[in-house]
């Protein structure tokens, strides 16, 4: 079963904005309860997508120069690329069924 990648401000470029299928990045922190919560739905949805979206995470603490890039302001803040730009940003704990709904509209 395919898991998030973690991505740092360094490998960002080559991981998400070189991506040859979507990816949903979640920006999160280790100390932050509803990016705890939203953790597993993002491991579920990336078994459920493997293959057709990639799923990477960014801890904000550590890499604040992306975090700033893109304006990511709360967390859990989660933004599905599609090639190399951002198209859909999700922000705090949601359902899973809205998560695949925005996913499953950047397979179109």
């Amino acid at each position: 079963m395919a898991k998030p990648v973690e991505v740092n401000d360094a490998d960002f470029e080559q991981v998400v904005i070189k991506a040859t299928t979507p990816v949903l990045v979640d920006f999160w922190a280790p100390w932050c309860s509803p990016c705890r919560a939203v953790a597993p739905i993002v491991e579920e949805l990336a078994g459920e997508y493997e293959g057709k979206i990639a799923f990477a995470k960014m801890n904000v603490d550590g890499n604040p120069k992306i975090a700033s890039r893109y304006s990511i302001m709360s967390i859990p803040t989660l933004l599905l690329f599609k090639d190399g730009k951002p198209i859909k940003q999700i922000v705090g704990l949601r359902p899973k069924g809205e998560f695949k709904k925005h996913l499953d509209a950047s397979l179109t």
